[in-house]
């Protein structure tokens, strides 16, 4: 295919195109806002000392082309990787030693000549570089070590470089904002003098612990999590009192990774889920930041690692950003670039493919919210108390039992203590997967909610054990339901760990089952396939069915080159009144329905990739 073909767009890349004819007091067109944008390229380079002419390549040819082919809302380019080096010619940072010309004048220059946003890809807390050349800089090792990459929050490297270089690439190149990478999940617990000091007068413990199992472990890894709080608060700010406009997100920060409240003033939220188990990944991740308040997206690796590095077909990553589409998240892809810096353009119409597909259903799913039905509980308590790091990406317990739900076609939210404060009454269902730790206030709440008449799916001995008192005593590893005021509690021996690993059919289905009788009359009931999973949600006036198809190895194949359709699904909406229109999306295609005694009944013939089900009611 020739990339400088464009490919032919629907309608909603037109609407664009008129927002951005708006031209901004400079003169070139007016770019969206990050809350406002939707599809995105980011661009992946990790300079390292031994890169040679870097920049000789990046041209204005070379960055119309990526425009005119995929027209995405913004681009994300590398300037500063883990190992320090930075990729444009900085006043203030280490650049690499080989550079030509300004490459980062050329991509901002064409991009805001064509009103695309352009965000920097910028390691943060890992800086290899940094910490080599300033040791002092290094956050220490539990053997005082400095360690390699991980800068300390109590040293002036905020100060002395990520500040200075972030002011930089705002005023001087006028970039609209940063995707800073290496952060949460590379934070380190730092037994450098000035972090210990600040612990002991924070906490009053004397006995610093070295090793996980070690008096008040918890306690220091509660501290050092603070302390990363603190650092982006702290760099967050001092940035936006010079640049009150750039936009700032710390990849994967207040996500399932990092699976707390926003206290940060972060101006979106996103993360790169695992190229490998991208699906799985982008599943959780999705249903977790939907309810995090902020502006999201979430990017997918154009490429597998394993077991070598080959592009993904348009069809893969169209699923896997059918995921995200159908949490009314942005979405975006990350490809790498030549060891000069410039971009394979060979690689571009596989996502104008992607591209095309998102656009189709961008304005019936983005910004979308999800219609309360299951709420499974990632408890930022339990994940805090269990991990041996900082921010843990270890959620087993929790995928198993998400993904055996969804693959009993249940629409289910990932939610956080915080999420469900004063709305638990929404959900139905809730579910506590293999909890040992719950707040005793948030346990309560709980209980009260059964108790008023709410459902309540433990999962696991040490759930159970946490609500003996409501279930009258202890319950030995059996299936049971217990009423409880007007709600009910059921047990369940459901393994996350064996699901994931061998996903019994049996054991999905006895967890079915038991939701079955706790909640036996859901919104939406989705039937032929378990191949599916289905999110419902309303925007703009509408209620919205949104079936994903997940057939196929994409658990275990790297590459998958053709997705298998499903259906037909027969598909059950309880609704107070018969509705004025039911659709199917992209396209607006008229279904054939039948809606009596409160039901709307529908057959969806099949599901290629994602299709939805629009119901606009009188």
């Amino acid at each position: 295919m020739n990339p400088l073909k464009v490919l032919r767009l629907p309608i909603v890349f037109l609407l664009l195109a008129a927002v951005a004819a708006a031209s901004a007091a400079d003169g070139t067109p007016k770019r969206l806002k990050r809350a406002d944008s939707f599809f995105g390229i980011h661009f992946d380079f990790h300079a390292r000392a031994d890169d040679t002419n870097i920049g000789a390549n990046t041209t204005p040819v070379m960055v119309e082309e990526i425009i005119n082919l995929v027209r995405p809302d913004y681009l994300q380019v590398d300037c500063k990787g883990h190992r320090g080096f930075c990729s444009y010619p900085t006043k203030v940072g280490h650049r690499a030693p080989s550079i030509v010309g300004d490459p980062l004048r050329v991509w901002r220059d064409v991009t805001a000549k064509h009103g695309v946003g352009l965000y920097m890809h910028y390691s943060g807390v890992w800086d290899s570089k940094a910490v080599e050349e300033h040791p002092d800089w290094a956050a220490l090792n539990a053997d005082s070590k400095p360690n390699t990459r991980a800068t300390s929050f109590f040293g002036p490297y905020a100060e002395k470089l990520l500040i200075p270089q972030l002011r930089e690439l705002a005023g001087d190149y006028g970039v609209d904002g940063m995707w800073v990478d290496g952060e949460c999940w590379a934070s380190v617990p730092d037994y450098g003098v000035p972090a210990l000091a600040a612990f002991r007068k924070a906490t009053g413990i004397t006995n610093v612990p070295r090793k996980p199992g070690e008096p008040h472990w918890h306690e220091f890894l509660q501290f050092n999590r603070e302390m990363f709080r603190k650092y982006l608060r702290h760099y967050i700010a001092a940035v936006k009192k010079t640049n009150p406009k750039f936009q700032i997100c710390s990849n994967w920060a207040f996500t399932d990774h990092m699976a707390e409240p926003v206290s940060a003033p972060v101006d979106f939220l996103s993360g790169d889920y695992s190229p490998q188990d991208s699906v799985n990944s982008a599943r959780l991740s999705a249903r977790y930041l939907a309810r995090q308040g902020k502006p999201w997206d979430l990017m997918a690796w154009s490429f597998s690692t394993k077991p070598t590095r080959a592009q993904k077909t348009a069809v893969q990553l169209q699923r896997e950003a059918a995921v995200v589409l159908a949490m009314g998240g942005g979405f975006q892809a990350y490809f790498t670039q030549n060891r000069d810096g410039s971009v394979r353009l060979n690689e571009m119409p596989v996502m104008a493919e992607v591209a095309k597909f998102c656009r189709a259903r961008q304005a019936v799913c983005h910004h979308a919210q999800a219609v309360p039905q299951i709420g499974l509980l990632l408890s930022t308590t339990d994940q805090y108390r269990r991990t041996n790091g900082l921010f843990s990406r270890d959620l087993t317990r929790i995928n198993g039992a998400l993904h055996a739900l969804l693959e009993s076609q249940w629409s289910v939210e990932v939610l956080g203590e915080h999420q469900l404060a004063g709305r638990l009454r929404d959900y139905p269902l809730i579910v506590i997967p293999e909890c040992e730790y719950l707040d005793a206030k948030f346990r309560n709440n709980l209980a009260a909610y059964v108790k008023a008449g709410g459902n309540l799916l433990l999962i696991g001995p040490s759930a159970t054990k946490l609500f003996e008192r409501e279930l009258g005593g202890k319950v030995e590893g059996e299936t049971k339901i217990v009423a409880y005021g007007r709600g009910k509690i059921a047990c369940s021996s459901f393994s996350g760990q064996t699901y994931l690993r061998e996903r019994p059919e049996s054991l999905r289905r006895s967890l079915n089952d038991l939701a079955r009788q706790l909640f036996p009359k859901p919104m939406v009931e989705v039937k032929g396939s378990n191949d599916v999973d289905v999110c419902l949600a309303r925007n703009h006036g509408k209620l919205l069915v949104n079936l994903v198809n997940t057939a196929g190895p994409h658990k275990t194949q790297s590459i998958i080159e053709s997705i298998p359709p499903v259906g037909p699904l027969d598909i059950t909406l309880r609704l107070p009144r018969k509705p004025a229109a039911v659709t199917l999306e992209p396209g607006a295609r008229p279904l054939s329905c039948d809606y009596r005694d409160g039901q709307l009944r529908l057959t969806v013939p099949k599901v290629e990739v994602h299709e939805i089900v629009a119901v606009q009611m009188k």
